[in-house]
């Protein structure tokens, strides 16, 4: 039962989203202290949109590996329902709201940077951890 690399790959997108969230929710921003929090950014939503995305990518690489051969019309069932899922969050969600997300920042930041990314927030939020995010 040898790992296909799409699957390793989806493995290392999850954990990559993830410690983006990690350094992110660790960064002492005065606008995290404010109305709404993180969750006020677009850019952080999308985040946690594709995370939860990813992460059930996974969840359904693992299901199919565990359920393949098996046999058990109900484990299919399920796992039919999960790939559903996934589909529909990939197809409503997590892409629409990405390809939004980065399309808005890079016009608007080659219109004028300081109205979406002040230099200030070059202080708070290093360079790779802003085109992580997009």
């Amino acid at each position: 039962m040898a790992l296909v690399p799409s699957q390793v790959l989806r493995v290392a997108i999850l954990l990559s989203y993830c410690s983006i969230l990690c350094n992110y929710k660790a960064i002492e921003m005065p606008s995290h202290h404010t109305y709404g929090g993180s969750w006020k950014f677009l850019t952080f939503i999308d985040l946690v949109i594709q995370a939860v995305f990813f992460g059930i990518c996974v969840l359904t690489d693992l299901s199919s590996l565990l359920t393949r051969g098996s046999g058990n019309q109900e484990q299919e069932r399920q796992l039919r329902k999960l790939i559903s899922l996934r589909d529909w969050i990939l197809a409503v969600l997590a892409f629409p709201v990405g390809v939004f997300v980065v399309v808005v920042f890079w016009i608007i930041y080659a219109y004028d940077r300081e109205m979406i990314y002040p230099k200030l927030l070059d202080n708070f939020i290093p360079g790779w951890l802003n085109h992580g995010m997009l």
